[in-house]
Parts: structure tokens; C-alpha cells; sequence
């Protein structure tokens, strides 16, 4: 009975839920209906795609999909943040792509049978996803058609499954690759150039105008004289709706507080240095001393003369400048306190080419007879491709490793870059036995190891607790309200950061990175909020006061009304100055003379064309009227976008320099431009919305 109680506390608001819905059922139509439960299980989706809504489950699935992928090519189940990111985007797009991109373009028409991937795969043509591939590549870098052929022979007999689901992820990108190509290829081609358009498209360019022309500027300050009414900004906005077409974004303003540490936190810090530094000097195991004393343990890495000079000048100048160095004292960088001792110092190498032979860990004595033949002369590759486990195909000589540095190397192997070249000698790893060999190497320079005794300065719970009760008392003073936080920051004159058109999936504001937690709080508050403390990377305690929403859709025109206002007070300022321009140089026949009236100069330019690039430099009203204006005859004023005209064209000249070859290839630019905006059309066409921020 008891477990049943609770069964049944734990389901009671969701049966109350569920007994509400279908009461509403009887009372409100089906569209109603759907729209409630469309809302209660929308904070459950990641987003929408063409009227459909993307479960999270579902979208995870895809994700884990990518990261099984990524494991395989990788070789390791260890995701780092940035292919982490990758993943995402990329199941995101697959989900567009399988929804609607791909249907879409078959409503073109547009079909990928079964025996074109075959030939994608395996044909004359082989799609770029397969020979740039890096496990179907010879040791040259070329494809290599044998390689794949054999990866896809060996297919039925793996038993883990992981050839097919990674052939399945290479087809499935061959097929989208090959719709969106053939559909990119039908835009193309649908794009003709008419006869016609081509000459004139020719003409235009190649025919030049030299001009003069005056300019009366509108300038950019208001005129109170014109007045704008509610109706004209009505009407302009119904006529011009799309241009205040938006994407959710919101405009916030914060203050936050950085926990630094206090003096207090470094001179605490310092005396925790100081305590073990004459231990640390004397010490003979450095390895276990580091391991419970400093905040970094014995670095394996060796540093020849020059390499710290740069982040580290005082290792540097200890290391190497310092005769007969034996220890340096604590001293303070950054956020640190460091001291120093020499660990070792060794003649060795930058890079050694090193060549194995791979041993089971318990072949001893086979080990011990192989480098007895090898140092007699025996054939190094040919015994490699005898007897070690290593059989790696994608090498110039069996046996090779290749070039090792001590950033890239084998753990265990370390030894390599102090060996003497063609000197061959048993060395232990994980992975068993080796017989190395130094085939080539570097100069060898004297190195050093160092050991460094760290301790990071951290602020302390005090100096954690005295930032978060600053932050509190904004936060709590504020009680929610923006004007409470407006006047106490202003009275206090704190440092507010502004941050504009913050979207959805926003990581970053301003320059502070990893703010999700700020950008989800600033989604689901309203406007005039001021939010609680919120914390980022445990270092920054923000407070957040949220000025403005806009939401995906058209602005409403109480949103742009001075924006628009702005723009039909500009636009009557100049037929205001058009007119009054013209009564100015009303039956003047000169253009000296109508500057002289205007109180401006001439100015004079070369060489206009009506579609030439230069001219874009160009008021394109002006252009326009001096491609259409009559030789001699003086034209204006006319009402250009930054101010009145008045030009007269003195001549005209016609070339040859702009062919039909240009103009073919200015449309194929113009193609391209809309190639390149297929993922925009077809993210509006779908009506997708992005909501993984929520959760991701």
C-alpha cells in the first residue's frame, strides 16, 4: 500500500494535467487543443523543421550516432569540447538534411539510384568523401581503389559491426553530397544569360560617361520643421514589412564580479611556498616529493637554451645563464608562485626516425637472439616483417615508426632521442617488447630538465564570499526591477557591460566565454528583470537586467516606429531640400553657376559606367541619371539617397575592354552567390527553429 501512495503522489499533477486536457477537449475546437499540448511538451523539443517538432530523444540518438562515428575514425572514446560541437551541428544538419532539405530537392525531380553510389564508390569518378579518405590512401597519400576494395571485402566478416555502420556513414554522405550537387548543378544551369541581356549587360559597361555634377548633402541632423504622423509610419510599415523581419535575439546589461584573489590570498600562498622550498632543494626523489607538494607534477620534458626565454625568463636565464645552477628561489608569475631545481641534463636529440620490431612481453629470449643477429648485420625491415607484431601497411619499410619528437611520442620510448644513430637496443612498453632503432636524427644539444615547485594562487572562501556579497547586495537591492538596478549602478557608478542582440545559442557575451547559463536565464525571464546571482566557471558572479525581447517573426511597429519615423523624416528632408535646391537655380544655365548659387564646387569625374565596379563608389541614383542623361543638357536637382544632383554629362566614350567572356563570368558569380545561400533559403523555407540551446 505504501508504494502504491506513492506511485500515485508522484503522478498526481501529471494525471491533473493530463484530466484538464481532456476536459478542454469538450470545450475548446482541435486546434486549441493542439496548441495546448503542443505546448506542453514543446520544452521537450530541440526545435522545428517544416511544422515538425525534433524530440530531444530523437536528436540525441543522432548525436550518439556522430560520436560512435568520431570513436571509430578517432580511435578514442574521449570527445573533446570542440568535436563535441562538431557532433552537435553536424546531427543537427543531418536532421534538416533527412526532414526536408533532401524531399525538398526531389520535388526538383532530382533522383540518387542505387548503382550511382556504386560508381561514387567504387566507378571511374570516386566521390571526394572516399578518396580523401585517409584509410583508403596508399603510403604515398594517393586513393588507393585496392585498399577500399578490401575494406569492403572485409565488411560480412567483421563480427563488431563497426566496418558497416562506418560504410553506412560514408554512403549516407555520398548520397546527400550527390543531391545537393545535382541540385546545385540544376540552379546552374537554369540561370541562362539571355542574348539580349548579354549585350545590354556588355553595352553598359563598355560605355563611359564624363560628367560633372553638384551635390547639396541631407545631412543627418533632424529637421523640426517636418512633421511625421502615426498613419504615414503605418502605412510605410505595411508597404516595407519584410525589412523588419527578425530572429530571436534579446539586449541585456550586466555587472559582473570577478573573483580576483586577495593580497591576503598571495601572501598566503607565498608562505605555503616558502615552507617547503628548503625541503625541495634537498630532496633526492624530485618525482615523489612534486607528486605531494607542488600543484603540477615532474614535467618529462627537456628544454635546450632559448626555448623558455620567451614565457619563462627567469627559468631561462636559471637553466642557462646562472653558472652552476643549483636551485632559484620562489618567485611570482601570473597566478603562481614558482621555484626551480635541475632535474637532469642530457646531450640529445630534437627528432629521431625510429624503427621497432613489436615483441609479445614475454618473448625474452626471442628478443635477446633477434638484437644479436641485428647487431651482426642482420637486415632490420626484412626481420620487422618477419617476426613483429607491428604490420603496419601505410609504411615506406616494415618496422617503420617514423620521426618521434618528445611531444610525439611512444610512452616508454623516451630513450630514443639520446640513442646513437643505427644503434639498436631492447626497450619495455605497454605494448611489449621493442627492438629500436635510430635510423636518423637531429643534432644533438645539451637539454635540461627542470623541476618546478608551483603553487597557484586561488582565492580563498573569505575573498569567494566577500565578491559574492556584492553581487548579492546588486542583485537583492534591485528586487527584480530594472530601474532599481539602473539607479543603484548608476549611484555607485559600477561598470554595467551592455550586450545587443544576444541570441538563443549565444555562448559568450561580451568577452566572458561559457555564459549558457546566462543566455538561458535571459530567455526565460521578461523584460525589466534583473536576474539572481548567476555564477560562470565558478570565477564570474553575474547580474543580468534584460531591456529588450524580440521574437522570430516581423518587429512590431511599436518596435521600429522611431526607427521608421527616423527614415520619413529623412526622406521628406530631401524633397524639402530638392524643392528649395530648385528654386535656387531656377533659369541658371551654367553648372559654375549653380554651385556659385548653392555654395558649393563642381565636381568632375572620368570613365562612369552604368554596370561597371567603380561605380558602386557611386550614389546609385547619380549613376542611373547619368547613364540616362542627354550630352550637354543639364539634369536636376533629383533626390538622390544621401543628397540633391544637379550633373551635366560633357561626353561619352564607347570601348571594347568589357567582353562577353566578363559578362558570362560576372553570371557565374551571380550563380554562385546563390548557391551559396541555398542553407538560408532553405532554413526559411522550412521554417526551422533552433532550439538545442535549451539544453545543449
Amino acid at each position: 500500500m505504501a508504494v502504491l501512495e506513492k506511485i500515485r503522489v508522484k503522478l498526481g499533477i501529471l494525471i491533473t494535467v493530463l484530466i484538464a486536457v481532456a476536459l478542454l477537449s469538450f470545450i475548446i475546437d482541435p486546434s486549441t487543443l493542439e496548441m495546448t499540448l503542443r505546448s506542453l511538451s514543446s520544452k521537450y523539443d530541440v526545435g522545428r523543421i517544416d511544422g515538425r517538432s525534433i524530440r530531444y530523444e530523437d536528436y540525441q540518438e543522432k548525436v550518439e550516432y556522430y560520436k560512435n562515428i568520431y570513436s571509430l575514425t578517432s580511435g578514442s572514446q574521449a570527445v573533446t569540447e570542440e568535436a563535441m560541437e562538431s557532433i552537435y551541428n553536424t546531427a543537427w544538419q543531418d536532421i534538416q538534411s533527412e526532414i526536408f532539405i533532401v524531399p525538398e530537392i526531389r520535388k526538383a525531380g532530382i533522383r540518387v539510384g542505387e548503382e550511382e553510389l556504386v560508381d561514387l564508390s567504387q566507378g571511374k569518378e570516386v566521390s571526394p568523401i572516399i578518396s580523401q579518405e585517409p584509410a583508403f590512401r596508399d603510403e604515398t597519400g594517393n586513393f588507393s581503389r585496392a585498399q577500399l576494395l578490401q575494406f569492403i571485402q572485409a565488411i560480412p566478416s567483421d563480427q563488431s559491426g563497426n566496418l558497416k555502420a562506418y560504410w553506412d556513414f560514408l554512403e549516407n554522405n555520398m548520397e546527400r553530397q550527390q543531391y545537393f550537387n545535382k541540385y546545385a548543378s540544376l540552379l546552374s544551369q537554369s540561370s541562362i544569360v539571355n542574348p539580349v541581356e548579354l549585350r545590354r549587360s556588355v553595352e553598359e559597361n563598355n560605355v563611359t560617361s564624363n560628367v560633372e555634377f553638384v551635390v547639396v548633402p541631407f545631412g543627418f541632423q533632424q529637421d523640426t520643421t517636418i512633421q511625421v504622423s502615426n498613419s504615414e509610419i503605418e502605412a510605410y510599415y505595411k508597404k516595407h514589412r519584410d525589412y523588419y523581419k527578425q530572429t530571436a535575439s534579446r539586449d541585456v546589461e550586466f555587472v559582473v564580479y570577478e573573483v580576483t584573489p586577495s593580497q591576503k590570498d598571495i601572501d598566503q600562498t607565498k608562505e605555503s611556498i616558502d615552507k617547503v622550498y628548503t625541503e625541495f632543494t634537498k630532496t633526492d626523489n624530485l618525482k615523489a616529493y612534486l607528486l605531494h607538494n607542488s600543484d603540477a607534477p615532474l614535467s618529462p620534458i627537456y628544454y635546450k637554451k632559448g626555448e623558455l626565454s620567451a614565457q619563462y625568463p627567469e627559468l631561462e636565464k636559471f637553466a642557462f645563464e646562472t653558472k652552476n645552477p643549483t636551485s632559484l628561489a620562489p618567485f611570482k608569475k601570473d597566478d603562481m608562485f614558482i621555484a626551480a631545481r635541475i632535474a637532469d641534463t642530457k646531450m640529445m636529440s630534437d627528432s629521431a626516425f625510429v624503427q621497432h620490431i613489436l615483441l609479445p612481453a614475454t618473448d625474452t629470449k626471442k628478443a635477446d637472439s633477434l638484437l644479436k643477429v641485428i647487431n651482426k648485420g642482420g637486415n632490420f625491415s626484412q626481420l620487422a616483417s618477419q617476426y613483429s607484431l607491428d604490420k603496419n601497411p601505410n609504411v615506406e619499410n616494415p618496422g617503420d615508426i617514423g620521426w618521434m619528437t618528445q611531444t610525439m611520442m611512444i610512452p616508454g620510448m623516451e630513450s630514443v632521442l639520446s640513442m646513437d644513430k643505427g644503434k639498436c637496443q631492447i626497450i619495455t612498453t605497454n605494448y611489449g617488447i621493442h627492438l629500436v632503432k635510430v635510423a636518423k636524427k637531429t643534432a644533438s644539444v645539451k637539454k635540461v630538465q627542470l623541476a618546478l615547485l608551483t603553487k597557484e594562487i586561488i582565492a580563498s572562501k573569505e575573498t569567494f564570499q566577500t565578491y559574492y556579497s556584492q553581487a548579492n547586495d546588486l542583485s537583492s537591492r534591485s528586487e527584480n526591477k530594472i530601474e532599481n538596478f539602473n539607479m543603484i549602478t548608476a549611484e555607485e557608478e559600477l561598470p554595467v557591460v551592455p550586450a545587443l542582440n544576444v541570441t538563443e545559442d549565444a555562448k559568450k557575451l561580451s568577452r566572458y566565454e561559457n555564459t549558457r547559463e546566462v543566455t538561458r536565464w535571459i530567455y526565460e525571464a521578461k523584460v525589466g528583470e534583473v536576474s539572481p546571482i548567476i555564477t560562470v566557471d565558478n570565477k564570474y558572479f553575474f547580474v543580468v537586467a534584460l531591456n529588450r525581447v524580440r521574437e522570430d517573426g516581423y518587429a512590431p511597429i511599436n518596435q521600429v516606429a522611431t526607427e521608421i519615423k527616423m527614415v520619413l523624416n529623412q526622406e521628406k528632408k530631401g524633397d524639402k531640400i530638392v524643392k528649395e535646391t530648385a528654386d535656387k537655380i531656377a533659369g541658371l544655365t551654367s553648372m559654375e553657376a549653380i554651385a556659385e548659387a548653392l555654395n558649393t564646387t563642381v565636381t568632375t569625374k572620368d570613365g562612369v559606367a552604368f554596370g561597371a565596379i567603380g561605380a558602386q563608389s557611386f550614389d546609385p541614383v547619380l549613376v542611373g541619371a547619368i547613364s540616362a542623361a542627354k550630352e550637354g543638357t543639364i539634369v536636376g536637382p533629383l533626390k538622390g539617397n544621401i543628397g540633391a544632383y544637379i550633373l551635366k554629362v560633357n561626353s561619352r566614350e564607347t570601348g571594347s575592354f568589357y567582353t562577353e567572356n566578363d559578362a558570362q563570368q560576372r553570371s557565374a558569380q551571380i550563380v554562385n552567390y546563390q548557391v551559396n545561400t541555398l542553407p538560408a533559403v532553405f532554413n526559411e523555407m522550412g521554417d526551422i527553429q533552433d532550439h538545442r540551446a535549451r539544453f545543449f
